[in-house]
């Protein structure tokens, strides 16, 4: 970033896009900090940032895109034994994201990790790519003001903002893992309750 300045901004956060680990909150409290001991300006910043995000965002929707109904088929039937995941399950899902996947891909831009992962469901989806950029470009500006705002206005102690934000990452994984969980089970149980049923109807 000190050598790169706007670029290098650009470049780490589209990185961040596509391999998540990399955590965005130092890239860009760090990037906020920068702008009160050197030349740089916070709402560059933020435009590189955003720039960086999009993309970093359009790379893993076109790696959605890749993901052909007939690919995606061909994978599920791999991954059903292991997984129980039902390709009328994969169709339900895709079913209502095209009715909710502009808000779905603009709220999912400030959960840590989901915020780039977001982007290939919404290619599988064959999500309109103009509204894809528009929602993706809105959600990624307002996390990339927040955190640049905030590295700034904390200046020297902006790893306090990156030391919370990891907290939030951590919470906010582990909601997630027990959401998945629970829908796991949810659907394993289900299913069963449906096979109870339709033997019970056989023998009747």
């Amino acid at each position: 970033m000190n050598q790169f300045g706007y670029w290098g901004i650009a470049l780490l956060i589209a990185i961040e896009n596509i391999f998540p680990p990399i955590p965005s909150e130092i890239i860009l409290t760090f990037g906020g900090f920068m702008t009160t001991y050197t030349t740089m300006n916070m709402w560059l910043v933020i435009l590189f940032a955003t720039i960086g995000s999009m993309v970093g965002a359009i790379v893993l929707y076109s790696v959605g895109r890749l993901l052909t109904p007939e690919r995606l088929d061909r994978l599920i039937d791999k991954v059903e034994p292991v997984l129980r995941i039902k390709k009328e399950d994969v169709r339900k899902a895709e079913s209502w994201f095209n009715k909710r996947g502009n808000f779905t891909v603009f709220f999912c831009r400030f959960i840590p990790i989901v915020r780039s992962l977001i982007s290939i469901p919404a290619g599988m989806a064959s999500m309109n790519f103009a509204s894809f950029l528009i929602f993706t470009t809105f959600g990624s500006a307002i996390w990339n003001v927040v955190l640049v705002y905030l590295g700034s206005v904390f200046g020297e102690n902006w790893g306090v903002i990156a030391d919370v934000m990891e907290k939030y990452s951590s919470v906010t994984l582990v909601i997630l893992a027990i959401i998945a969980i629970a829908l796991v089970s949810w659907l394993i149980i289900s299913r069963k309750n449906k096979k109870i049923e339709e033997v019970t109807s056989k023998k009747n």
